[in-house]
């Protein structure tokens, strides 16, 4: 062979030299896009600011979770002190078996129809009447105050405003006398 280069020689080093071209302008800020390399970056932009979306909704999410485990953990320390105030006032230390057959009572006369169970609930002591009652939910109790005699539905009122009630004037029993003719109730 003589000093002159083949034509495959001389192929490989112009393709050579041709790649190297090319990954040099393809590394330059500068050089111009092809319209493959502005898909794949405007591609690339959407899923950046499509992430960068659920990132800041996730945030949010995790601050109104934090904030409603916050407002959860107060409402059920409020409720705890007032269980302790309650316990406290009422002298009783935690739920008692008494407490738990008031409790009961409450739920038996909520069960019941309010015209009944005023009935019943007016021939208990006073003491049992408030106790039972403290215990039912308003509506339940308003509706058997309702349904109660005005002077028992007075009397539970008041002992429920933790006053104590008036001495109701007791008149004697009557006694019926009878005759022949007529009976008639004497006092």
């Amino acid at each position: 062979m003589s000093g002159k280069p083949s034509l495959l020689a001389l192929t490989a080093i112009a393709a050579m030299l041709s790649t190297v071209a090319h990954a040099v302008t393809a590394a330059s800020p500068d050089a111009p896009q092809t319209r493959l390399g502005t898909a794949i970056q405007q591609d690339m932009a959407t899923r950046d600011q499509s992430a960068t979306r659920r990132n800041r909704a996730l945030v949010l999410r995790e601050q109104v979770a934090k904030a409603t485990e916050e407002r959860i953990k107060a409402d059920l320390r409020a409720r705890q002190e007032q269980a302790d105030v309650a316990t406290t006032a009422a002298g009783t230390p935690g739920h008692t078996a008494e407490g738990a057959q008031y409790d009961n009572l409450a739920r038996i006369y909520q069960a019941m129809k309010p015209a009944k169970a005023a009935v019943v609930l007016e021939q208990l002591d006073m003491d049992v009447q408030m106790k039972v009652a403290q215990r039912m939910r308003e509506r339940s109790t308003a509706l058997i105050l309702a349904a109660m005699s005005p002077s028992g539905a007075a009397d539970l009122s008041m002992s429920l405003a933790r006053k104590a009630p008036k001495k109701k004037d007791v008149m004697p029993p009557l006694r019926v006398t009878t005759s022949k003719s007529t009976a008639r109730a004497t006092p």
